[in-house]
C-alpha cells in the first residue's frame, strides 16, 4: 500500500472514530434485576438493528445502564430487562411466541412488557417512527432465549370460562 493510501486510510479511521465518539450515549435507568444472568442472556442476543418497516434498518445505540438497549437516532426503541413480572392483564398479546402486555396510555409511545418471564423485559416504541409489531418480531429470538416461568401465558377471551349467571 502506498504512503498516500495509508495516510488516507488512517485519516478516514480517525474521522470515523471521532464521529463515533461524538455519538451520545442513551441514558436509561437500570431495572432492579438488570444484573441477573437471565438479563445477560437476553442482552447478548439482542440484534444490532431493527427492521423499520420500509425495508431499512434502525441501528442499535450504546446505553449507560446494565440490561438496557436502544435503537435509532434519536432513540425510537428502548429496552430494559430486570423488571418485576406483571400480573395477568387483558391487554396481553402474543407475538412470535412471546407474550406481551401492551400499554397505549402514552400513545404514540407504546409500552410492552413481557408476561410470564422472570425477570420481565420492557420495550418502549415510538409508533410514529417504527412499527411496534416489527420490533417485537425482531426482539423475539433474544427475549425467547429466556424460557417462560411455568405454564403462564396470555389467554384468548374464548379460552376463559365465565361463571354461569346466578339464578334469579
Amino acid at each position: 500500500m502506498s504512503f498516500r493510501r495509508s495516510l488516507l486510510s488512517a485519516a478516514g479511521l480517525v474521522a470515523v472514530l471521532a464521529l463515533t465518539a461524538c455519538s451520545p450515549v442513551v441514558a436509561l435507568d437500570a431495572a432492579d434485576d438488570s444484573e441477573s444472568v437471565n438479563c445477560a442472556t437476553i442482552s447478548s442476543r439482542l440484534p444490532s438493528g431493527l427492521t423499520d418497516g420500509a425495508g431499512g434498518e434502525i441501528a442499535r445505540r450504546e446505553t449507560n445502564a446494565q440490561g438496557t438497549a436502544a435503537w435509532g437516532s434519536p432513540a425510537v426503541v428502548l429496552l430494559r430487562c430486570g423488571l418485576e413480572p406483571p400480573a395477568a392483564d387483558p391487554r396481553c398479546i402474543e407475538v412470535n411466541g412471546i407474550d406481551w402486555i401492551s400499554d397505549d396510555s402514552d400513545a404514540p409511545r407504546y409500552r410492552f412488557i413481557t408476561f410470564g418471564r422472570t425477570p420481565a423485559t420492557e420495550v418502549i416504541i415510538d409508533s410514529e417512527a417504527i412499527s411496534g409489531s416489527s420490533v417485537l418480531v425482531d426482539l423475539a429470538p433474544a427475549v425467547g432465549a429466556l424460557a417462560p416461568a411455568g405454564d403462564v401465558k396470555c389467554q384468548d377471551l374464548g379460552d376463559i370460562t365465565l361463571p354461569a349467571p346466578a339464578p334469579q
